[in-house]
């Protein structure tokens, strides 16, 4: 028994550690093929000038290694508080999955989030070659912001609008799936988990992000 917990802790670590490496790289493929340094030199010269925008730059580029060393870190935290959320959503439905499976449930899940930077990167590469920092920055691949465009839509409301995407129901819809075969029970017993537990929580935290964007506006 202690062994079987070992082994799938550090399964866990390795899906951990794949899906670090993958974002990372991805984003990095990204930036590079979209020019994204660029793309923000541009959108700064705007308001800043030269010095000032090139002194961003600079301090930017000193601390990006911050930002590589903080993603898993965010990452761990992330995977492990849904974990969290669905063991509680479990035991109000009286199913019995232990932490270690629902947290390589939902790291196995986040993969899906991967699919939005390809997305991202091969539309403004092939489909909208003229784009601007902005435009970067707001859209998000099959989500209501990106159907309605964000340029006469108030702050407080874009996070919302990005949160309803299509990779976002397709992420529910494999934590679902995966808690399902979990218990080998595949009368939808899954989708009410995530949704009372993940959902609800979900939910509280865009509003949470609208309030504090409001305030700040």
């Amino acid at each position: 028994m202690g062994g079987s917990s070992k082994n799938e802790g550090l399964n866990n670590l390795n899906w951990l550690f794949l899906q670090t490496i993958l974002s990372i790289g991805l984003s990095y493929w990204s930036s590079i093929i979209l020019e994204v340094d660029d793309a923000i030199y541009i959108s700064l010269s705007e308001s800043f000038t030269q010095k000032q925008v090139d002194s961003f730059i600079e301090v930017q580029k000193k601390w990006e290694w911050l930002g590589v060393i903080m993603f898993p870190l965010l990452l761990l935290i992330k995977t492990s508080i849904i974990a969290v959320l669905l063991s509680i959503g479990c035991f109000f439905f009286d199913k019995k999955i232990s932490y270690k499976r629902l947290f390589n449930i939902v790291i196995k899940s986040e993969f899906i989030f991967l699919s939005v930077i390809v997305f991202k990167t091969v539309w403004f590469y092939f489909f909208k070659t003229d784009y601007t920092f902005e435009d970067l920055q707001y859209f998000y691949p099959f989500s209501v912001l990106s159907i309605i465009g964000y340029e006469d839509i108030r702050p407080w409301y874009v996070y919302p609008l990005q949160v309803l995407n299509l990779f976002e129901l397709a992420y529910w819809v494999i934590l679902a799936y995966l808690i399902d075969k979990e218990i080998n029970d595949f009368s939808f017993k899954g989708v009410s988990i995530v949704a009372s537990s993940y959902g609800v929580s979900l939910l509280i935290w865009v509003v949470g992000v609208m309030f504090f964007t409001l305030n700040i506006s």
